[in-house]
């Protein structure tokens, strides 16, 4: 009984604290829920912090109509990135975060086909060989007016590709306008799994090209582009096409692993920001597999970010020509930080420079000249001959002396 008898207090006190660390926590959780001059001692905070809290406390408690806090957080943190007028900077909310992160490949999916939106509806920009789409019918230069009988006239590209995908197997019955023609095309749905890099073998006048055709920068772009090369030359390929036609950009670093493939040593880009110091990304030696035989870049207008340090490096390193239109022009980079609420930050922290120094924004974010091409050649979106592509097979041979 004596032992007892001195453990109880010991127990007691023990308990006490655990109860009033639980406490403490979840109040720190939730400092809403103190009163004003208990919430003070408990929180630590700036002139600013408590007069955001006071702001969405009087709303949230006051406000004529019951209004949700983590709306509220949400719509004030979107409006604040919104204030730094960044077309590039964005806050995404928890739901919206998720979906980003389980973004499908940006095609239709569901039939194969890369489009483009028009007032009359949906143009068809290529359709991948081997698709429900290229079996169908479909081709490039192809309009696509209706899905089933909902008119695609004004509706946004979300729209009119909801209505397109389905479950695989389906059937999905589209309204065409081809030369001025409306035809009925059924079309049925299967799982495509679309690569960021494809290649094939070209012939322009008797010589073989390799042509290698990249999407976007997303994590492994580099090892696919260098199997996509080796196949080619393995195939007997004498130059190279890297069509960068409409690829928006994504990873920095896979930039500097496609770059490497054809550049072997020296700089590639170099970035500054004001919260991080310069840095110079140099070529990875041990993944340049093509050094030497000629090439080409491919270019246009929808080429930006990540695609342009790829297009400044070749051209500025002397490793190829750019043939196409000017690129995009844009001179920033951007980096996604997660948040306590499951939201995320993508947002602006730096500028990027091209070997010789070149920035190809506007200025901080605004959008640039870009990247100036050695060869000029354009494609109209309806055309049925891919001119820009023949004119950088004519310019790539030019350079064997043929």
């Amino acid at each position: 009984m004596y032992t007892r008898r001195q453990r109880s207090p010991v127990l007691v006190k023990v308990l006490i604290g655990i109860i009033v660390l639980l406490i403490g926590v979840w109040f720190g959780g939730h400092p809403s829920w103190l009163p004003g001059p208990v919430r003070s001692a408990f929180v630590s905070q700036d002139g600013n912090d408590k007069l955001i809290n006071q702001v969405l406390g009087l709303i949230q408690h006051d406000y004529y109509r019951k209004v949700d806090r983590s709306d509220l957080v949400n719509k004030s943190l979107g409006a604040a990135v919104a204030s730094l007028n960044d077309k590039y900077s964005h806050y995404y909310d928890p739901s919206d975060y998720r979906s980003f992160q389980n973004e499908d490949n940006p095609h239709l999916s569901g039939i194969g086909i890369d489009i483009k939106v028009q007032s009359q509806g949906l143009l068809v920009q290529d359709v991948f060989q081997g698709s429900p789409a290229e079996k169908a019918g479909l081709a490039r230069g192809d309009v696509i007016v209706e899905v089933g009988s909902t008119s695609l006239a004004n509706r946004s590209a979300d729209f009119s590709a909801s209505l397109i995908k389905g479950r695989a197997g389906t059937r999905v019955t589209l309204t065409v306008m081809r030369a001025k023609q409306r035809r009925i095309i059924t079309v049925r749905r299967a799982n495509i799994v679309v690569p960021v890099a494809a290649n094939r073998l070209l012939n322009y006048k008797g010589t073989k090209v390799g042509y290698v055709e990249l999407t976007s920068f997303t994590d492994g772009s580099g090892d696919e582009v260098r199997s996509q090369v080796q196949q080619v030359l393995h195939e007997g390929a004498r130059a190279l096409v890297l069509d960068l036609r409409e690829n928006g950009g994504g990873l920095l670093n896979e930039a500097v692993n496609v770059a490497s493939v054809f550049i072997p040593d020296g700089t590639i880009v170099s970035t500054d920001g004001r919260a991080q110091p310069r840095q110079v990304y140099l070529a990875k030696p041990n993944l340049t597999i093509a050094p030497k035989i000629p090439m080409v870049v491919l270019v246009d207008s929808g080429t930006a970010s990540a695609a342009e340090i790829v297009t400044g490096a070749l051209q500025d390193r002397g490793r190829a020509k750019v043939v196409g239109t000017h690129t995009y022009g844009k001179g920033v980079f951007q980096e996604i930080e997660p948040l306590s609420n499951g939201g995320a930050l993508d947002f602006t922290v730096g500028e990027y420079f091209t070997p010789n120094g070149r920035n190809l924004g506007g200025g901080g974010v605004k959008q640039g000249k870009g990247i100036q091409p050695n060869v000029y050649a354009f494609t109209k979106s309806t055309a049925k001959t891919d001119t820009a592509l023949t004119v950088a097979e004519k310019t790539v041979t030019a350079e064997l002396g043929q």
